[in-house]
């Protein structure tokens, strides 16, 4: 069985689908990997790492993907890349399925089996492979450490015979894995902190980081949550409130960091523009959600700018590429998890049985069809 590890190409896109470590696990369990030339190289591995971890080099993504019967990749490979993929391929990658309704179908026309894994369902079983989970872990992280940077005073407090400098005030919005890992950063970093997360479990959690929980408690908030873990879409009504609070606590703190995401939905807006006009100049606020479309109504996706009122806005795309040495070995971990989890040693081939929870929940694609229910057509499903 021979498995390709493409070079990704997208402009925001500095991680990569394997590491030298687990191209040598991978090889382990039979395979032949191929990885495309330059895969690695904004990832801080060169082709000789890859080739030293028992790696054939492929000169471009044609050479990589000849023969292959699975295939790697961070971001859904383009449609030209797609045509090289074999009839019957299995693809492990993120699909952002959701923002092209196209994508599936042609998938599935193409013959490729493709396995999304940031639709894995949230059980213990699948954790060890959730690439939700460790990239947003990372995202968290990063985004303190940019938003230290970029403010224009000092995180803790700190006493001088000159004076005493007061720490920042935190504010996260969102208390998934990238909002808690971003509490938990700003307060090693000495902030005060204080986040809000319209989920019931999150306020517990917030708390057990040291922070203070903001937010309106009604009968709405205790059903916000999906039962995969996920949040609810909240009601117009649940949304005046909060934004009522939320414009409280905006202005009074230094450091904004929005991490709110809806699967499959547009980001919510949650920091308006009045919100953000009534912030004190120097003040910073990172959008984690910025490629969904920002929380931040100010927020470019995609830049980072000073508003007329000398608010600091970061709205990069893809924060986990931000930090990709670290993001791509988590990944490359990720997938590695995934494909030995199903991976029958007699065969030396993936075995993904229709039946199984994981696998019911990452396959879009399979035999020329669409599989997922959340992408079948309406009739069908």
């Amino acid at each position: 069985m021979r498995l390709a590890v493409l070079r990704e190409r997208r402009e925001f896109e500095a991680r990569v689908a394997a590491s030298p470590e687990t191209v040598k696990k991978l090889a382990a369990l039979g395979m032949t990997i191929a990885v495309e030339a330059g895969a690695g190289t904004r990832s801080g591995w060169s082709d000789a790492d890859f080739a030293a971890a028992g790696a054939e080099i492929a000169a471009d993504a044609a050479a990589a993907l000849a023969g292959a019967g699975i295939v790697f990749a961070v971001q859904m490979p383009d449609a030209a890349e797609r045509a090289a993929i074999a009839r019957g391929a299995l693809l492990v990658s993120i699909s952002n399925a959701f923002a092209d309704p196209a994508l599936v179908p042609a998938l599935a026309e193409a013959g490729i089996d493709a396995a999304a894994l940031e639709m894995l369902p949230r059980i213990t079983r699948a954790q060890s492979m959730d690439v939700l989970s460790s990239q947003a872990n990372l995202a968290g992280y990063r985004a303190v450490i940019e938003s230290a940077a970029a403010f224009d005073r000092g995180f803790p407090m700190m006493m001088t015979a000159a004076g005493t400098v007061p720490p920042a005030r935190v504010f996260v919005i969102g208390a998934g894995v990238a909002g808690l890992q971003a509490i938990a950063t700003a307060r090693r970093l000495g902030a005060i902190v204080s986040a809000t997360d319209v989920r019931p479990a999150a306020k517990e959690e917030i708390k057990s980081l040291g922070a203070s929980f903001v937010g309106v408690e009604d009968e709405e908030t205790k059903a916000a949550q999906t039962a995969g873990g996920y949040a609810k879409e909240m009601s117009e009504a649940f949304r005046q409130k909060q934004a009522a609070l939320m414009a409280e606590t905006v202005a009074k703190n230094d450091i904004v960091i929005c991490t709110a995401l809806v699967m499959g939905r547009k980001a919510p807006v949650i920091v308006t523009a009045p919100m953000v006009a009534a912030m004190r100049a120097g003040s910073v606020i990172i959008d984690l959600a910025a490629d969904a479309g920002g929380n931040c109504a100010a927020t470019r996706p995609g830049e980072a700018y000073v508003t007329e009122n000398g608010v600091k806005i970061l709205g990069h795309r893809n924060w986990p590429a931000r930090i990709p040495v670290a993001a791509s070995s988590l990944y490359a971990r990720n997938l590695l998890t995934f494909l030995s989890t199903f991976w029958d040693k007699e065969a030396k081939a993936p075995k993904l049985p229709e039946t199984d929870e994981i696998v019911k929940g990452v396959m879009l694609t399979r035999g020329g069809a669409v599989v997922h229910p959340q992408f079948l057509p309406a009739q069908a499903a």
